[in-house]
């Protein structure tokens, strides 16, 4: 199952097993995890919530204690508990981050990092039990959308910090946000842990078959908009529609250029695909003041926009670009050797919807052979399709 996080008012601990509480997870679960855990004194409550008439669950963590506890024995804790093989590894790899994001900001090693609210027992409680409400709910697979960042100031621990905080900062490097002039601390350290180490991209709502929204709760009121973080699973589409299709997500990049010569264009595209662009495309397009100009789209991986953005600002005369991330159909495909009278041409061999096989050549090969049997590149296409039929 995939689950979207639309993190419209940010995301916290509390909020993130709120709604998943909401999509049905037990509290048996999460009050036999805190038995696990050897955590005295602590019971997780759930209560219903109306945000601006929307039902939501708040989770709210009661306990009599809250230890500093250092990265060793959080990790002990964990280890030693009766968990499950894999909410043990997902924690640990979690508190694992949060411990080398502490030592790098107070320069120390991670082994004499202590935690003040990350340590806490509600902390705890949200990180493994997020962990544990995944695996029940038999959530494989996060995708989060971008973060909205607020202003203002937040006491911690060490004092008055800026929002956001520096631990949620340094917790959120290659994970996309904005700002917001919202005063108020919107992503917690926890719900940037989780941004971090439980999504496997980031970016618009993906291409599923919905089966469930849960919502969870914040703390705080906000003035204009409710304090609610959703959660929207459902299942991959493509599983669905035809197993020879794969429905996936990519970036489509785009600029208009109308100052460029066609050398530079050229070399450009060039760079684009040396960067690992999936396609690029230059068409030609009337502008403002009836200009000929050229519009460049480019296709690539989401992970590879930022990247490639800054690429298109850096050789073009464009100042500025636009991204998204869309879905697109695309056919199964494999690379394959296809033995000729003239030579070994390499090809590409389509899976159809039908489940029927289509083979294109590919040009470069094709190029190739044409040169070194000194024969028209037209005569290499028809003895490939010669030897296919």
């Amino acid at each position: 199952m995939i689950a979207y996080f639309d993190c419209f008012s940010g995301i916290s601990g509390d909020m993130t097993l709120g709604a998943l509480l909401d999509l049905g997870l037990s509290l048996n679960i999460l009050n036999d995890m805190i038995h696990h855990l050897n955590i005295e004194n602590t019971v997780v409550e759930s209560k219903i919530q109306m945000y601006m008439g929307i039902r939501a669950t708040q989770a709210i963590v009661h306990t009599t204690t809250s230890p500093i506890r250092h990265h060793s024995d959080i990790c002990e804790m964990i280890q030693n508990s009766s968990l499950s093989s894999t909410v043990k590894t997902k924690s640990l790899a979690m508190f694992q981050r949060l411990a080398e994001v502490e030592a790098k900001i107070h320069g120390c090693e991670v082994s004499k990092v202590h935690f003040h609210e990350v340590g806490a027992v509600d902390s705890i409680v949200d990180i493994v039990g997020t962990a544990c409400g995944l695996e029940a709910l038999g959530i494989d697979r996060i995708i989060f959308s971008p973060l909205p960042m607020g202003t203002g100031f937040v006491k911690c621990q060490h004092g008055i910090l800026p929002v956001p905080a520096p631990a949620t900062l340094n917790l959120l490097e290659d994970v996309p946000i904005y700002g917001t002039d919202i005063p108020k601390e919107l992503v917690t350290p926890t719900g940037a842990l989780f941004a971090a180490c439980l999504a496997e991209s980031y970016g618009h709502l993906p291409l599923i078959t919905v089966k469930q929204t849960g919502y969870g709760a914040g703390s705080i009121i906000l003035d204009n908009q409710p304090n609610l973080l959703r959660i929207v699973v459902g299942e991959d589409v493509s599983t669905e529609i035809n197993q020879n299709t794969v429905c996936e997500s990519v970036g489509v990049i785009e600029t208009h250029i109308d100052d460029m010569t066609p050398e530079c264009l050229s070399h450009a595209m060039s760079s684009l695909m040396n960067s690992g662009a999936l396609d690029v495309l230059l068409t030609p397009a009337y502008m403002k003041k009836n200009r000929l100009g050229t519009q460049i789209q480019v296709i690539c991986l989401p992970d590879d926009i930022q990247q490639l953005t800054d690429k298109i600002l850096q050789e073009t005369t464009t100042i500025g670009v636009r991204y998204q991330i869309v879905q697109r159909k695309a056919l199964k495909r494999e690379s394959i050797i296809f033995k000729t009278s003239i030579g070994d041409i390499q090809a590409k061999k389509i899976i159809l919807p039908d489940g029927s096989v289509r083979l294109t050549p590919e040009y470069d090969s094709c190029q190739q052979l044409s040169e070194k049997n000194g024969v028209s590149i037209q005569n290499v296409y028809e003895t490939f399709f010669r030897s296919v039929l």
